[in-house]
Parts: C-alpha cells; sequence; structure tokens
C-alpha cells in the first residue's frame, strides 16, 4: 500500500468479553473528529473493527454495544456446561461449538462479504497451525477471516480456509501493531482491552497463572512491535479505565458487564486525549 501524508490506524487488540472497551474507545475517538483511514484487529478485535470499518462513524459505537447485548452475542460463551462437558469427555479438541460465533458475525455480514468492499481498509490476524505464524487477511471473504481471527484454542475448533486451519489471532499478535506499521501507518491508536495497562503479580491460583501467562505472552509481542515503530510514526495506547468487580472464569465469558466496560473505557479515554496523556 503506498501511502501519503498522515495516515491513521485504529488497532484493535484481543480479549474476549473484555472488548467491550472498545465501544467506549471508539466513542470517545469518533466525537472528537479521529477517525482512521484504516482498522486492523486481532479476535474480539477483529469482529468490532469489521463492524467500524463497515461504518466508521459516530454511531458505530451504539451499534457495537447493541451487538454484544444480544442472544447472538451470549450464545457465544453461554453454551451449557453439559454439552462442553460432552465434547471433553468424547475426546474434542475444543468445549464450544462454532456456530453461534459465525452466526453473531452472520447478523452483521452476509456470507458472500468481502474485506475489500468495507468503506475502509481492514486487516485482520490470525494463526496459522501448519506454518504456526502469523497470517493476514486484507482481502477475500469477510466472515471466515474474522472467524479464524476469534478462534480462542481450546474452546472453539480450528478454523479451515482454503485447506489451512486457524486459531486465534491473539497467540501471535494480541496487539496487531505490526500489521498496521507495514501498511504505513503514521499514526496509530491502539485499542487494548486491559492486556497492556493491568499490573502483573505473582499467581495464588491456577486460575491466576493461566491469566497472567496469557498477558505476558500479549505484551511481550506487543513490545517487541514497539521497538521497532520507525521515526516519524505516533503510537498511542488508549487506556480501559479499569474492569468490572468481576473475577474468575466469570470475567472471562459473561457479558452482563459490557456496558460498565464500555463506560470506564469512555470515560478514561476522553480524559486521556482531552488531555493528551496516553500510555
Amino acid at each position: 500500500m503506498e501511502t501519503k501524508g498522515t495516515v491513521t490506524a485504529f488497532v484493535l487488540g484481543g480479549g474476549g468479553v473484555r472488548g467491550a472497551v472498545h465501544v467506549g474507545q471508539l466513542r470517545a475517538l469518533l466525537e472528537r473528529s479521529i477517525v482512521p483511514d484504516m482498522v486492523v484487529g486481532t479476535s474480539v478485535g477483529a469482529i468490532n473493527g469489521a463492524v467500524v470499518a463497515r461504518n466508521p462513524h459516530t454511531d458505530v459505537a451504539d451499534e457495537l454495544l447493541s451487538m454484544w447485548q444480544t442472544d447472538e452475542a451470549r450464545a457465544v460463551y453461554g453454551q451449557s456446561w453439559l454439552s462442553q462437558a460432552g465434547r471433553v469427555l468424547r475426546g474434542r479438541t475444543h468445549t464450544l461449538s462454532a456456530q453461534p460465533l459465525w452466526d453473531l458475525i452472520r447478523t452483521h455480514f452476509p456470507d458472500d462479504a468481502r474485506i475489500e468492499d468495507l468503506a475502509l481498509p481492514f486487516v485482520t490476524v490470525a494463526t496459522s497451525i501448519e506454518r504456526a505464524s502469523e497470517q493476514a487477511f486484507d482481502a477475500g471473504l469477510l466472515v471466515p477471516a474474522v472467524v479464524a481471527s476469534s478462534t480462542v484454542p481450546g474452546l472453539l475448533p480450528p478454523t479451515e480456509i482454503a485447506g489451512e486451519h486457524y486459531l486465534d489471532g491473539g497467540l501471535v499478535a494480541s496487539v496487531p501493531l505490526g500489521q498496521a506499521l507495514r501498511r504505513g501507518a503514521t499514526t496509530i491508536y491502539v485499542l487494548q482491552a486491559g492486556q497492556l495497562d493491568r499490573e502483573l503479580t505473582v499467581p495464588k491460583s491456577m486460575f491466576d497463572t493461566l491469566r497472567v501467562s496469557l498477558d505476558i505472552s500479549r505484551r511481550h509481542s506487543f513490545t517487541h512491535a514497539l521497538e521497532h515503530v520507525p521515526a516519524g510514526v505516533t503510537v498511542h495506547v488508549l487506556p480501559t479505565g479499569g474492569r468490572p468487580k468481576v473475577r474468575g472464569v466469570k470475567s472471562m465469558v459473561s457479558l452482563e458487564h459490557t456496558v460498565e466496560r464500555a463506560e470506564l473505557a469512555y470515560a478514561a479515554t476522553a480524559t486521556a486525549l482531552d488531555r493528551s496523556v496516553m500510555l
């Protein structure tokens, strides 16, 4: 991609249900007439990012907030424990059906929707199993590319595209900053979902160990990309505003705090933008 002048990119990171913070961050940005020239997303950031790339206007925040409060959204992680246990007992590689995820994305995009037909250039990232590497999708069918980027390992079955199998893009690029840099972005707003600003402490349980390990992995890949930002490129990391008082597995699968997460992120991001205070 050849670029001239300032090119603004929104980079939306992964984070599961915590992706609700993107709603508040986007509202604060767009209200201040900060509009992207391109959108890059991983995992839940791919879902939210695709909607933004189709509708890069202030009302997209309301559209996303409504989307994450639908029955289709709740069905992605809200599948019965009995069916999940059954898959484990049958030796499956995953606990959840991928159908609700496909259904959620299809409520906003038809099966024949193509990435290159969106209003803005859009890139999403998935992890190729066969090549053990990052795969960027910036053209072709949109729905399978977004599903592939959102395929959480262990929870969802690998997504097959053209004979190749993919898992969540967060495994290799939870915050796909490098994709924006390679495409000529000069001003980048990173809409992270809490993996970059949360204080890490020594884990005290198996759940804590998993959470801390994931956060370290996410930060390491982002830090590596940040170290290679060329001169003349500005990167703003937006705050999340903290998190609701919810812990354990519920914090990873429940959408009940969607509005609260969005409001916290909006307040923090609005303040940061107005004061030009970023991480």
